[in-house]
C-alpha cells in the first residue's frame, strides 16, 4: 500500500485528490495538511511514502517546504502540484529535488499513475515538462543564462507583481506579507537580476517573457 500525504491549502482540492486516489486499491491517503509546517510535522510522525505538495501555500511556500523535506527526508518522493503554467515552476521544482511535477488540471488516472511512479523510485515528467527540462539542461552557463532562475518562489511572486507595476504596499496586502518584507524581497530581486529600478525590472520581465499570461 502506498501511503500518501496531501498538502494543499484548499480543502476542496484535497478532497478531489483524495477521491481520485481512493479509486486505486494500492494507494491510501493517510494524512492531509493545509500548510507547510503541518505537512512537515506529519512527515516527522512517519508512515508516509509519497508527499503531494502544492506550490502555492500560505506562509512558507511549497518550494521552501520542498527544500526542508529534502533535507530531513532525502529518500521521500515529493510530487509537486500546481495551477501555474509548467514553464514557471516545473524545472525549478525538479532541480530542487522533486520527483515529479503535475498540474492540478490532470485527470484522476494521471494523478494515480504519477503517485505510483514516484513511489517506485522513478521520476514522473509529462511531455511538456520534459521539453522544458531539456531546454534548461541545454542552456548556456554563461551570462546569457536567465538571471530570474536564481529567484526563490516567493521572490518570483514579488518579481511578477513589481513588473506589472504594483506597489510594495499592494504586493504586501496581496501576499499577506509586511511592507518591510516585500521591500527586502525587492532589494534581493534587483540585485539578482541586475535591474536598477522597477522600470528596468519590468523591461527585463518583458524581454524574458516572465509576465504570466
Amino acid at each position: 500500500m502506498i501511503r500518501v500525504l496531501i498538502c494543499d491549502d484548499h480543502m476542496i482540492v484535497r478532497q478531489g485528490i483524495r477521491q481520485s486516489l481512493g479509486e486505486a486499491c494500492d494507494i491510501e491517503v493517510v494524512a492531509e495538511a493545509a500548510d507547510g509546517p503541518a505537512a512537515l510535522q506529519a512527515l516527522r510522525q512517519g508512515g508516509i511514502d509519497v508527499l503531494l505538495l502544492d506550490i502555492s501555500l500560505p506562509g512558507r511556500d511549497g518550494l521552501d517546504v520542498l527544500r526542508q523535506a529534502r533535507e530531513e527526508f532525502p529518500r521521500l518522493p515529493v510530487l509537486m502540484l500546481s495551477t501555474y503554467p509548467d514553464r514557471q515552476y516545473a524545472v525549478r521544482s525538479l532541480k530542487l529535488g522533486a520527483s515529479g511535477y503535475l498540474n492540478k488540471s490532470a485527470d484522476s488516472g494521471e494523478i494515480t499513475a504519477a503517485v505510483r511512479r514516484v513511489a517506485g523510485g522513478q521520476r514522473f515528467i509529462t511531455a511538456s515538462v520534459a521539453e522544458l527540462l531539456a531546454h534548461a539542461l541545454g542552456a548556456p552557463s554563461d551570462d546569457e543564462t536567465p538571471l530570474h532562475q536564481l529567484l526563490s518562489h516567493r521572490e518570483h511572486q514579488v518579481f511578477e507583481r513589481l513588473a506589472r507595476g504594483e506597489s510594495v504596499g499592494e504586493i504586501a496586502q496581496a501576499l499577506s506579507l509586511s511592507s518591510n518584507t516585500v521591500s527586502t524581497y525587492r532589494a534581493r530581486i534587483l540585485d539578482k537580476t541586475g535591474a536598477r529600478n522597477d522600470v528596468e525590472l519590468a523591461l527585463y520581465a518583458v524581454r524574458r517573457q516572465q509576465l504570466p499570461l
